[in-house]
């Protein structure tokens, strides 16, 4: 994406896979597909809506009515001939007073392009390949999968922690307060793989909307020409740069037919609106801070409520059942299964689970003890671990003996302060199996844990050990 490092939102979200490319039957066209989201559309909405304004209150605005115009009438000509998968984003776009070479799209449709974009663009048709990238980053949903990526590759770090350091070593962060993470320089910056999505969709968009697609290649050479023997654009430095960018780019163009006759490189309403940009007054220097986007204890949005259906999950040597509407991220032992909004954002640039459930298992280093030794001392350790890590957080019932999968497990109940507000419950169960001690570990507020009860029962009663 054409993103600002001084840009990056904070912003909440989950999820692990990467986005995908399979050629279609359509053509030979590169098909490109968004990749699993635990967002909704809606939300990148919300999101996107939210830090725009503060881009909008932050950034130096060109605030040209007529600048502005002519961008949304180009985007809304490109948005026809973009794959969004039916959903209908509330596209605005806007120019920012900026000389950088660089533009940005945040989640939902909310598109910024630096006036530098605009100059350094030879003709309309360059200008075009630079926003139907930024668009491709919407309609293939980077910001939150990325996010979403970040979020739990560090949500799966404290497991991992917590699971390491009951016997010896560091705690990390579990339960209430697991999983959390600064999550920053995420929302504006794509990985090379992104990149020659948004690169190939771009190029398709160009050439479905009219224009002759190779300006995407064009824009692109012009940049690398501008940074010999100086400081690489601004464009450079947020958006990493693919291996043979440009010749993804020709080959995508070769896919689709080469650049069609008559393919349109420029207009005259451009070339007056670059003018009306290059006399527009300096921008200032001041770099303004970073806008934010996220969850506030204050405005944190419920999770809905489990399904009855459930899904089958097998990590490591178990097995167990979850709700279908429910997402669940595997590393290794550990698993991590929320439903959406069940991470939300504390308030202050952290993460943190609110509602759902985390699990791992622990090895165990007295191999001579008895299996109900192991048992009791290890779900004492981990309790002691997590209030080390929770200072808030206290036991309400003590452990008590019930049966897991035929064995021999422990439930303990406990409180504590709740990313989302007010206080939460916490449901500790543990039980012995073929690696050493599991634990999962259920998380929702105390007000809302009635809600999800049944279907925090339901999966410790689907837990199976495989022999």
């Amino acid at each position: 994406m054409f993103g600002k490092s001084r840009l990056r939102a904070v912003i909440v979200a989950f999820v692990l896979l990467s986005l995908s490319a399979v050629p279609d039957v359509w053509g030979d066209r590169t098909n490109l597909k968004p990749g699993m989201n635990a967002f909704t559309p809606q939300q990148d909405i919300q999101l996107g809506r939210k830090a725009a304004q503060e881009v909008e209150q932050k950034m130096p605005m060109c605030n040209d009515p007529r600048v502005d115009a002519y961008l949304t009438k180009l985007g809304n000509r490109l948005v026809e001939h973009l794959n969004t998968r039916g959903v209908d984003y509330p596209w605005e776009f806007h120019c920012v007073n900026d000389k950088a070479i660089n533009a940005f799209a945040l989640p939902g449709g909310f598109v910024f392009i630096d006036r530098g974009a605009i100059e350094a663009a030879d003709n309309e048709a360059q200008l075009a390949a630079v926003m139907a990238h930024e668009l491709s980053h919407v309609a293939l949903r980077h910001g939150t999968n990325q996010l979403t990526k970040a979020q739990y590759a560090q949500l799966g770090a404290g497991i991992m922690g917590a699971a390491g350091g009951i016997f010896g070593g560091a705690v990390g962060a579990a339960a209430a307060g697991a999983g959390q993470f600064t999550f920053g320089s995420v929302l504006l910056h794509n990985s090379r793989a992104a990149e020659t999505q948004a690169d190939v969709m771009g190029t398709q968009v160009l050439y479905d909307s009219g224009y002759d697609p190779r300006a995407m290649a064009a824009f692109f050479e012009n940049l690398n020409a501008s940074s010999q023997g100086k400081a690489p654009p601004e464009f450079f430095s947020d958006h990493p740069n693919p291996d043979h960018r440009i010749e993804r780019v020709d080959e995508e163009i070769r896919k689709l037919g080469g650049a069609p006759e008559g393919a349109e490189k420029d207009s005259s309403e451009f070339e007056v609106i670059k003018r009306e940009v290059m006399a527009l007054p300096a921008p200032s220097k001041a770099k303004p801070p970073a806008p934010s986007a996220g969850n506030s204890p204050a405005n944190v949005s419920k999770p809905s409520d489990p399904s009855a259906n459930l899904n089958a999950l097998r990590y490591g040597k178990v097995t167990l059942y979850y709700p279908a509407n429910w997402k669940n991220y595997v590393k290794r032992d550990s698993v991590v299964i929320v439903p959406v909004s069940g991470v939300v954002d504390s308030g202050n640039g952290q993460g943190a689970l609110a509602w759902g459930m985390i699990g791992g298992v622990a090895p165990m280093k007295n191999k001579n003890a008895t299996s109900d030794d192991n048992l009791r001392n290890g779900t004492q350790k981990l309790i002691e671990a997590l209030q080390k890590e929770n200072e808030g957080m206290e036991v309400d019932q003590q452990p008590a003996l019930i049966n897991v999968a035929g064995r021999s497990a422990l439930s303990t109940y406990l409180h504590n302060d709740s990313p989302a507000g007010g206080t939460e419950r916490d449901w500790l169960v543990t039980v012995m199996g073929p690696q050493g001690l599991y634990y999962y570990i259920f998380v929702a507020p105390t007000n809302d844990y009635p809600r999800f009860e049944s279907a925090f029962d339901a999966i410790v009663g689907s837990v199976q050990f495989q022999k």
